[in-house]
């Protein structure tokens, strides 16, 4: 049977893999010869002021395996640093394209982005769902409006699942139609304007490969998940988040790893990919959060204290609080943070410190290996109680309780904070109050091998509620 196209473009953004891929399944199946590309995006890579970025590097490595699968098929992929807006069109010029196959973004960026080039091209431009299980308006109330309230979404979610099953993309079939070409060797980090980070030495696996070792790790503890989910001294949650993020795996096969069993572990960890897609149908169907916006409206009037010493103390892991310390750390040193620590800590900088959720975000947004806008937004929203389906405003993390909760023996904050490994486990939740009892037997010098909490939880508990309560808003 003929296929409606000679030749066709794959443009890969965040899902750079060749397994299980709609818009490149797609585009085999209906193309006498695919191309495939990746474009770093001058205008996304021109803002990253931080030029050893281990996303960057993430991309190049991933991409770099790509290649070398592609060469074994005796094809290839076009990498090119520049404006897509400039290059898909010159492309299509250049290789005689006939249609550009990709898959959905849902960020404002993107979006635009797509819609421009659409405009510009003589040619199909044709695109996918892809990046999550479902979208946009697949999933709505009974009155046919998109859900703001998780627990029903998600209900609605796994019925839609059971119905429908999990779609599987067989790109294998057709690997024959890669067009055969080589596009010389991999552009540099150099050329692109990066350095190398520490990737290598925190041992972050990249590529499809890398993904693939880590999903069959975690389907061998995947049961323990929900017990072990919230401890970040032990291994218990997936590290796949980055992989999900550039979609160096596949969504539908975590998905397919999440309803092998009924297990309480396969089922809270599936929870957590309905969370992902609840939060990117928000993206889709309230685009002013995009904007630095509020779910909830009413809270935009919220002033916030926005002291900037405390922002910096916050930053560096230098607020006296060792939960929080050894949590920055861990995001300054490995641009990874435990889910469980990413919600203390934003409580603690909107409701301790009293500082705008917005720069939280910013600073996730510049820092986080796996950072991704509706993810990333959504938790902060749901830290700072702004947000759809957020904790209540009067209800505040206190710091100490969570540390001594889900870090009782202090491993974690030990491993963050060796300055704090003369204390034992009532003493390291809370150094400040261990020292007012025995003041003469202390075994660390408080101001000097670590710092005094910045604040009282207790009094900035108290500004919060006030702050919050939208009657004394001015």
């Amino acid at each position: 049977m003929s296929k409606p196209y000679k030749s066709s473009l794959v443009w890969l953004r965040r899902d750079l893999r060749i397994y299980d891929n709609a818009g490149l399944f797609h585009a085999l199946e209906s193309s006498e010869q695919v191309f495939t590309v990746f474009i770093f995006d001058s205008e996304i890579l021109n803002q990253l002021e931080n030029k050893e970025d281990r996303r960057v590097e993430f991309i190049w490595e991933s991409i770099n395996e790509l290649k070398k699968s592609l060469n074994q098929l005796d094809s290839d992929i076009i990498v090119r640093l520049g404006n897509p807006i400039e290059v898909i069109p010159h492309l299509c010029k250049e290789f005689s394209i006939d249609a550009v196959f990709c898959n959905k973004d849902y960020e404002d960026y993107a979006v635009n982005r797509d819609e421009n080039i659409k405009k510009i091209l003589k040619i199909d431009f044709l695109s996918y769902k892809d990046q999550v299980i479902f979208e946009e308006k697949e999933i709505l109330t009974g009155a046919e409006k998109p859900y703001t309230v998780f627990s029903p979404y998600r209900n609605n979610h796994l019925k839609k699942i059971e119905f429908e099953g999990i779609t599987q993309f067989d790109c294998e079939s057709n690997k024959q139609s890669f067009a055969k070409f080589n596009d010389g060797p991999m552009i540099s980090l150099e050329t692109l304007g990066f350095n190398r980070t520490n990737l290598k030495e925190l041992n972050i696996k990249t590529g499809s490969s890398g993904g693939i070792e880590l999903i069959k790790d975690f389907e061998s503890r995947i049961q323990n998940y929900k017990l072990k989910r919230d401890f970040p001294a032990i291994k218990g949650v997936s590290y796949l988040s980055v992989h999900n993020r550039f979609g160096t795996v596949s969504i539908r096969h975590l998905a397919r790893v999440a309803l092998k069993s009924k297990s309480q572990g396969h089922f809270a960890w599936l929870n957590e990919l309905i969370w992902r897609d609840f939060y990117f149908q928000i993206l889709s169907n309230f685009p002013y959060v995009n904007e630095g916006k509020s779910f909830k409206s009413q809270f935009d009037q919220i002033k916030f204290e926005n002291n900037e010493a405390y922002f910096e103390a916050w930053k560096k892991g230098e607020t006296g609080f060792p939960i929080i310390d050894a949590a920055m750390h861990q995001l300054n040193q490995t641009g990874f943070m435990h889910n469980r620590l990413r919600m203390i800590v934003a409580s603690f900088l909107v409701k301790d410190l009293l500082i705008d959720w917005r720069w939280g975000e910013k600073y996730f947004a510049e820092n986080l290996i796996d950072f991704d806008f509706a993810a990333n937004n959504g938790g902060w929203q749901w830290a700072a109680s702004t947000g759809c389906d957020a904790q209540p405003w009067f209800r505040i993390f206190n710091p100490i309780l969570q540390s001594e909760k889900f870090d009782p023996e202090g491993k974690f904050i030990k491993r963050y904070l060796p300055a704090l490994e003369p204390l034992n486990k009532k003493q390291i939740h809370a150094p400040w109050i261990s020292f007012e009892k025995e003041p003469l037997n202390f075994p660390i010098l408080l101001g000097k091998d670590y710092p005094n909490p910045i604040v009282s939880h207790k009094d900035q508990r108290e500004k919060a509620l006030k702050m919050y309560d939208l009657k004394n808003v001015a």
